[in-house]
Order: C-alpha cells, then sequence, then structure tokens
C-alpha cells in the first residue's frame, strides 16, 4: 500500500535552507548587512571575525522584521515567527543576542521586551552571559532568574516599587519555566505587556508537556495589558485577528516568538500549539550528500543533522564488560576529555566511585544531585584539561556548551534518538573533530542500529574490542569492586 505523506504547512515544507558545513562557509562579521558598529565592536573584542551560516542568515532575518522600529515588521506588517533547526554547537545563542540587543539598544524606557526561557539553570546561565557581554555599557539590564537566588531577591531585580507604581528594572529577562511562571503568578508589577520578543531554547524539550503550560502562561501575560495598574494604556494588545479600524487605531506591540533546538519537531500539531505567526523556518537538516556532492531534496527522512566533524562508533558488549570497557578507552587507549553518559543519576555515581576505587583516572561526576557551585567548579576543571572523565546524566549535560570534548562515550546506549543527537553533539562543536562511542549490549543492537537508520544516520562504524584487550585490567577491576562494596555497606 502506498505510505501515506504526512501533510506538512509550506513553511515546514518549504524552509530556508542554511549551510551544514561551518567551516567551509564562514561569513566575515562586516558582511552581514545591518549590524550596529557598537555591537559589531563587540563581536571583534570577543575574537569572532565571522559568524556561522546560521547566525548570518537569522541575525539579519531577525533584524529586518523590527527595522521599521520596534513597533512594527517589515512595510508595516506584523513581524513573522522564526524557527531555527540547526546542529548543537552551531552557534543558535549568538543568532538571537545580536539582533534582540540592536534592537533595544535606543530604548527610553525599562520595560521586559525580551525574554528568553530554557529548560535548565545551566543553559540559562550560559544564556546571560552572553547578553551581559553584549549589553555591557548600553544601559540595557539583563536579569536571571532560575531559583539560585531566593525568590525575594529576584523579585527585587525585576521590579521596583515607586510612588507613582512599579516599574521594571529588567529589559532583557533568561529564565527557566518554573521559576518564570511563579513570578508571573506572584510578583506585584511584573509585566510581559510590552514584551516584543519571545525566545524559546531548546524548543523541542519546552514544547513537551512538561512546560507547555509555561509557554501558555507567558503569552497570557503578554496580551494581558495592564488593566489593573490603573494607567490606561497607550498599547493595548489584542490577540491578532483582522485588521479593523479599531483595532488598527492604537499601536500594537508585535509580540515575536523564536524557537530554537537541534531537534525541532516536525510534528505539525506540537507546533500548532505554539500558535506561531507566519512562521519562517531555517534549517540545516538535509540529507546526505550525493555522489557529485548535490543536495538532494527528495531524502526528506534525515530530519537531524550532527555536527560534519563528528565520527561515530558502536561498540557490541555484555553488560559485565561495560566498566572494563570504559577503563580500557581511558588507560590503555589513554582517551582525554571524555564525557561520559548514563541513563540515570544512580548509574552515573555508581559508574563514578568504581572508576574512583580503580584509580589512575582523573573522574567528577556531574548531575543533579550536586549542587550548581560544585557543578561549575567541575566544568570549569574539566575545561582546564585537569578531569579527564566526567560522567554525565542526560538532564544535566543537555546544551552546555563544553569546551574541547574529545570524545562522548555513551556508557547506556540512548534510547530516543533525540537523546543521542544531543549527547553526541557534546562534540565535534564549531566546526572542531570528534569522536562518540556508544557501548551497546547485544541485546540492544538491532533496535539502536534501527532507530539511528530511521533518524538517517548511516555512517556509523562498528567497533568490537576483543576480550583480550581487557584482561590485564581484570584483577584491579575485581579489587575496585571488593573496595566499593566495603564503602556502600
Amino acid at each position: 500500500s502506498p505510505q501515506v505523506q504526512p501533510f506538512l504547512p509550506q513553511w515546514l515544507a518549504q524552509p530556508k535552507r542554511v549551510q551544514k558545513r561551518i567551516r567551509d562557509n564562514l561569513c566575515p562579521i562586516s558582511d552581514v548587512p545591518g549590524i550596529h558598529p557598537r555591537l559589531l565592536k563587540k563581536l571583534q573584542m570577543n575574537g569572532i571575525e565571522s559568524f556561522f551560516p546560521v547566525q548570518a542568515e537569522v541575525i539579519p532575518a531577525i533584524l529586518q522584521s523590527a527595522s521599521n522600529g520596534y513597533l512594527l515588521g517589515r512595510g508595516g506588517f506584523r513581524p513573522k515567527d522564526i524557527c531555527v533547526s540547526a546542529p548543537t554547537g552551531s552557534g543558535k545563542t549568538l543568532s538571537f543576542v545580536i539582533p534582540i540587543v540592536q534592537v533595544l539598544l535606543d530604548r527610553v524606557v525599562c520595560h521586559v521586551r525580551a525574554l528568553v526561557v530554557l529548560p535548565t539553570k545551566e543553559l540559562a546561565q550560559q544564556v546571560s552571559k552572553v547578553f551581559n557581554v553584549y549589553t555591557d555599557g548600553t544601559g540595557l539590564k539583563v536579569t536571571l532568574i532560575t531559583g539560585q537566588k531566593s525568590f525575594a531577591k529576584e523579585q527585587e531585580m525585576l521590579v521596583q516599587k515607586k510612588v507613582t507604581g512599579y516599574c521594571s528594572l529588567a529589559d532583557i529577562v533568561v529564565a527557566t519555566p518554573g521559576r518564570l511562571t511563579d513570578h508571573i503568578n506572584q510578583t506585584p508589577g511584573f509585566s510581559l505587556a510590552q514584551l516584543r520578543f519571545l525566545i524559546v531554547d531548546e524548543a523541542d524539550r519546552m514544547i513537551d508537556d512538561m512546560h507547555q503550560n509555561c509557554l501558555n502562561q507567558i503569552v497570557k501575560a503578554a496580551f494581558q495589558g495592564e488593566h489593573d495598574s490603573g494607567s490606561n494604556m497607550l498599547f493595548q494588545r489584542t490577540k491578532p485577528g483582522p485588521v479593523t479600524a479599531a483595532s488598527s487605531s492604537s499601536p500594537q506591540i508585535p509580540l515575536q516568538k523564536l524557537l530554537f533546538s537541534a531537534t525541532l519537531t516536525q510534528d505539525p500539531e506540537k507546533l500548532q500549539q505554539l500558535d506561531l505567526f507566519q512562521p519562517r523556518l531555517f534549517t540545516s537538516v538535509y540529507s546526505e550528500k550525493d555522489r557529485d556532492e548535490t543536495e538532494t531534496e527528495q531524502d526528506t527522512n534525515n530530519k537531524y543533522t550532527l555536527p560534519e566533524g563528528l565520527s561515530q562508533c558502536y561498540v557490541p558488549c555484555d553488560l559485565n564488560s561495560k566498566p572494563l570497557l570504559l577503563l580500557y578507552f581511558m588507560l590503555t587507549m589513554k582517551f582525554t576529555r571524555v564525557l561520559c553518559f548514563t541513563n540515570s543519576r544512580e548509574a552515573s555515581h555508581r559508574l563514578f566511585l568504581l572508576v574512583q576505587a580503580f584509580g589512575g583516572i582523573t573522574v567528577a561526576e556531574f548531575s543533579s544531585r550536586l549542587p550548581p557551585h560544585e557543578r561549575r567548579r567541575t566544568m570549569k576543571e574539566f575545561d582546564q584539561g585537569k578531569i579527564q572523565l566526567l560522567i554525565s546524566t542526560d538532564a544535566t549535560a543537555r546544551g552546555i556548551d563544553v569546551k574541547g570534548v574529545n570524545y562522548v562515550i555513551n556508557y547506556d546506549a540512548p534510547q530516543f534518538i533525540r537523546t543521542y543527537i544531543h549527547r553526541v553533539g557534546r562534540t565535534a562543536r564549531a566546526g572542531e573533530a570528534g569522536v562518540a562511542f556508544s557501548l551497546v549490549l547485544r541485546i540492544q543492537e538491532r533496535r539502536f542500529l534501527r532507530m539511528l537508520r530511521d533518524a538517517g544516520i548511516q555512517d556509523i562504524q562498528k567497533h568490537p574490542v576483543k576480550g583480550n584487550s581487557l584482561k590485564p585490567l581484570v584483577q584491579q577491576y575485581e579489587g575496585a569492586l571488593c573496595k566499593l562494596e566495603k564503602t556502600v555497606k
């Protein structure tokens, strides 16, 4: 029977293609039209001479949508929402930071105009750091709300009570969903009525049911207007609808949504929930090269892109040999700067204790059981090369930009293709090379390979390790196990 073709809305079916090969397609920053000289100077001071393909496409698109001042898009129309699907490490953060800082440069009064929502504290911190670099010296204020400070302290950073009412202390808010929802509901004077940009990063994870409610609340808060505060608002915002004499009598601040992800869902129903307005999709996800190096457009099975410099291998093994394989890679093959993934906090912790008991490897764990300051210290030491092996869970490592990961080892084979994409995308960032090894139990092998094949990933090599190579480690390993059991008791 013929396969049923999913019906895709046109913007999904015909996206704007972005070059996937980062290194061959760098674009000098001065070639990207319309960037403010002040920001160009900032970029240069930060050692950025050229943009990645995603940045070169998306920055002008966002700037254009605010080119006639902040209230109108091009030609007086409401600006289109923008979705960007590009691999990890391809420069998504700068592609929204630069245009947003630029659009807000001439702000007259302080209101929350840009809101960035991210799934984890680490990501939020990372993004607010980048914003701080580019708002430095501009008078724009960036506030980070992730629950790392007390609720009251965050409230003080967001709003100030004056005789005339509340005023916002932040132009740009970077937040995690839970904490943000709390402020929308509980912080007097915290208003999104003037919000111009809503950026959802790691959008696929945010659309999943977990945070859908948060996104709904943001949009609701943005359209509430400030009837309550007694000041009659000049800018009343109405949900977009047909233009009528009444609706065009007061200028509207358009709310524009910018979605970013390495694995942006292609599921129109899910995207429907986001209520996007004439969205434009920028994607660097396309099929394998033809023999003559041209892109084929027919093969739309490849929903995901992996970094170009990534080599992928898998090692068929059984349960008992998994810890030995990890030790073998570290000690015999002398892998350095390894990020190793397990499927749970417990597994991470156990493996960490085991490697520690074995000795000879500088190892640390990175999971939500550790307080943020310890996670920061660990990241720093990994960056500096003091830690050779970092054992992590998915939640913690998602989206973080770890410098110089040479190897990703999937100690536990991931169950979902998305998890695989995000894990292996921690290496080979920004056009560098990197290797991903997956330890796959023989019983999982078929399912694992099918999962990759369905996602259009064909270039994974089988890399068997002979039992003989593990033998020299066995005695010391058994000693470590005994040691471990004593500690656990």
